[in-house]
């Protein structure tokens, strides 16, 4: 198995925790009677645990199934690059998987009619899967004129609030006192950065923020987080129309960049932030210059296993209720295994996505990665009491927050235009016009609108 050297995207966990077994991976229906090889793309972990669980769980099929997989593990960034040249040339592997690839990789690709149906593989766990993974597996084909499943949803991930526990107990604040609705929950950190200042902690900030024109991720979870909480959940429906015209969409949208702007040039974010990647929030967290973050997994948490001061003193948090006092649904990503058309062995490739899609296979994968990502299939929390141990003062809170409570896929699962407009940051780009060009909320609201209506026209989509 080939693995490219390991690159710092977020913080690193260093060392080895032991790797839980994956003796429980249900053998799947496979007999053959000549041993094949597919080859696999699969991103590099955030943590060394993450590779360590995807080669056990390779290692498992092959025993099972007598095929081969030649496995290649990838960090994030250059994973994308080889599979934006592989789709363009037509020279593709056999199975690929990126963390981003729901939003990035697989809406366009299924638009343009790139990908494998992986329907065979993802309807026999329909009884399995968490409804909103099973819909944001389906996106839409240009070509067939519907939608289907072109991805295999193994693991789902939320963003959760992460606190330093300490900063604000030496501010003299208690979470126990925070508001329960979206921007008051925000506002009640600000007061924290003067009280620490005035005891000496130098540099410090209130909250992480990113309203960053970078990406790739970040920024525009932030801002939809936002738009939910003011109540701009319609902006596209899931037949895939979009709804830019509707004046509560419209409104949502300006309260959305007037908050996170307006918090930026008050002075709550470190001003560094417009320029963030994804790795750049995490990295601060880590050096305390924030009492807060938003932002997706557990991977800040998990990264401090080791230094158990440290992972103790975070605290994980779900969402809020929205700014109207009601409860806020979490937008998911649902991100998987996905077969590209032009894959030479199709057979194997199916096969073992379908070895991987399978309870006891997403547990153990998942569950040997330390709970990063979370599986796609609900049961296996009532089955392995893991990921609800109360004493891990982390993951109980995610996997409610992904798991329990309500949820809805990202806007690019209804239309793949608008995972086109993620990839320009608009959303970013509106943010720095008010703070760096001036311009007002209102203005960069109808300009970033603007920007998606004439991307989202190029992918007219007729659904039933």
């Amino acid at each position: 198995m080939r693995s490219m050297k390991r690159l710092s995207r977020r913080s690193m966990l260093r060392g080895s925790l032991g790797i839980a077994a994956a003796a429980t991976i249900a053998r799947p229906y496979i007999a053959n009677a000549q041993a094949k090889t597919a080859s696999v793309w699969w991103q590099q972990g955030f943590v060394a645990e993450e590779d360590e669980s995807f080669r056990t769980m390779v290692a498992a099929y092959e025993k099972a199934s007598g095929n081969k997989i030649d496995a290649s593990i990838t960090p994030f960034g250059p994973l994308m690059q080889k599979i934006v040249a592989a789709l363009t040339s037509g020279d593709v592997p056999d199975v690929m998987l990126h963390d981003a690839g729901s939003q990035n990789v697989v809406p366009q690709n299924a638009w343009n009619d790139k990908l494998v149906d992986v329907s065979d593989i993802v309807e026999p766990q329909k009884a399995n899967l968490h409804p909103t993974a099973y819909l944001a597996a389906q996106y839409y084909n240009s070509v067939a004129k519907k939608r289907s499943f072109y991805l295999a949803p193994i693991k789902i991930n939320a963003t959760p609030f992460h606190i330093w526990g300490s900063l604000m107990d030496k501010a003299g604040y208690k979470l126990s006192d925070a508001p329960k609705t979206w921007d008051a929950f925000f506002d009640f950190f600000k007061p924290m950065q003067q009280k620490l200042r005035d005891q000496g902690t130098r540099g410090i900030y209130a909250i992480g923020l990113q309203p960053t024109t970078v990406g790739p991720n970040d920024g525009n979870v932030l801002f939809h987080h936002f738009l939910i909480a003011n109540g701009g959940n319609g902006i596209i429906t899931p037949d895939g129309r979009p709804h830019l015209d509707d004046p509560q969409v419209k409104e949502a949208v300006i309260k959305s960049i007037t908050y996170i702007t307006k918090t930026f040039m008050d002075g709550y974010v470190p001003p560094g932030a417009l320029s963030w990647s994804d790795a750049d929030d995490n990295n601060a967290f880590h050096a305390k210059q924030f009492v807060m973050d938003f932002d997706g997994t557990i991977s800040t948490e998990v990264a401090l296993l080791k230094e158990k001061e440290k992972y103790d003193d975070i605290i994980t948090l779900g969402l809020t209720l929205d700014n109207a006092g009601k409860t806020m649904p979490e937008q998911i990503l649902a991100e998987g295994a996905i077969i590209p058309k032009g894959a030479k062995n199709l057979d194997v490739a199916k096969e073992f996505v379908k070895f991987a899609l399978t309870p006891d296979a997403v547990n153990s994968y998942l569950k040997a990665g330390l709970g990063r990502w979370l599986p796609s299939m609900p049961g296996v929390i009532k089955t392995d009491p893991f990921w609800l141990d109360p004493k891990d003062p982390h993951r109980k809170a995610y996997v409610e927050e992904g798991l329990v409570g309500p949820t809805i896929p990202p806007y690019a699962v209804f239309n793949p235009g608008y995972a086109a407009a993620n990839a320009q940051q608009i959303w970013g780009v509106a943010h720095a016009d008010v703070i760096q060009h001036g311009m007002s909320p209102k203005d960069a609201a109808e300009t970033a609108l603007k920007k998606i209506g004439d991307i989202l026209a190029k992918y007219p989509t007729v659904q039933t």
